[in-house]
Order: C-alpha cells, then structure tokens, then sequence
C-alpha cells in the first residue's frame, strides 16, 4: 500500500527525504519534497515511469516548492502528509557520503549493507521471499559478510522489496540497509 513512509523509503534511495503528502482528493497523486533540488532531479530522472505497486509511476516536478503541513493533523487526511526532516534514516545526511557514489537506477539486483554475522543467506532469502517475489539469486562478498547482492525476479519485485525491507531488523541492533545495484549476480 502506498503510505508516506513507503514513499519516504523509495525516493530516499536518492536524497533525504524531508517530506511527503499523498494527496486526499487524488490518492494515486504525491508530493515528495527533498533536501537539496539534485536530489529531486535524480528521483525524477532515476523513477519515472518504474512499475510500482502494480502502476507505472510518473515523477516530475512539481509547481509547489515546498510540501505544506496540514494545519491540524486530526484533521482529514493528517496521516497523508508526514514531516521526515529529523529522520535517522536519511541516507545523506554527511557531506560528501560514499552514498552517493552508490546510486544507481532501479534493478533486479539489490545491493544489501550491514548485515549481522548471525545472520544467514537462508534467513535473508526468506525475509525477501516474503515481500511477494522471487529471490533469483544471492551472494555474499567475499571478503566482507556484512555485505551482499540478492536478485529478485523482476525489477518491479526488487523496488517492492527495497520499499519492505530497507531498514528491516535483523538482530538486536542490526538494521538492514538496502539500495538498488548496478551489479549483477
């Protein structure tokens, strides 16, 4: 389902996310606002036209140069919109991060970080299993197990899967980090 947190999680693959509104009239309609304008430039350029939850998406910019708040968040619609700006998730956060070497178009293929040693391909292919597609492939690096590269059936798949399982909880203190790869498996 479409919620501003699963937006926040999708876009977020390619700047910090500061806020979200699906809109209350048109629920197929949302405004994602980022951090910096080349952040929103790549979203655009990077998500447009992928199939999501079952639709091809369309994302362009936007007339609204900011996302306002709702006045009052009991009101209709005050779980549509949500402010992210204090989110630790951000995956920019620090000035010149490795993140953004890493971004890459949506693929088949996800690149996974911070994996636990406790956990095992067995419980990470399960995990993605359960996000409705098929785990094609998985391979840990070789010289790092905090690392690995799963493929899912399709791209569709894999851009559900990062949306469920980005910041997943793996053991006690372990959050599953997940971004598209341009590697194939």
């Amino acid at each position: 389902m479409v919620t501003p947190e699963a937006l926040f999680t999708l876009f977020g693959v390619y700047g910090d996310v500061v806020r979200v509104k699906i809109l209350f009239n048109k629920k197929d309609n949302a405004l994602v606002q980022f951090a910096e304008p080349r952040q929103a430039a790549l979203a655009m350029s990077h998500l447009d036209k992928v199939k999501v939850w079952g639709k091809q998406i369309r994302v362009a910019a936007s007339k609204h140069p900011v996302v306002q708040m709702p006045k009052d968040s009991q009101s209709e619609g005050g779980n549509l919109t949500k402010d992210f700006t204090n989110s630790p998730l951000h995956r920019f956060k620090k000035k010149g991060s490795k993140n953004y070497q890493n971004i890459y178009a949506p693929s088949g293929t996800l690149h996974l970080s911070n994996i636990p040693p406790t956990a095992s391909e067995e419980d990470l292919k399960e995990a993605f299993a359960q996000t409705g597609g098929e785990v094609k492939h998985f391979k840990f690096f070789p010289k790092d197990r905090k690392m690995a590269l799963i493929e899912m059936g399709s791209i569709e798949e894999s851009v559900t899967a990062l949306i469920e399982m980005h910041n997943y909880q793996l053991g006690d203190s372990s959050h599953l980090r997940v971004s598209f790869s341009k590697s194939t498996i």
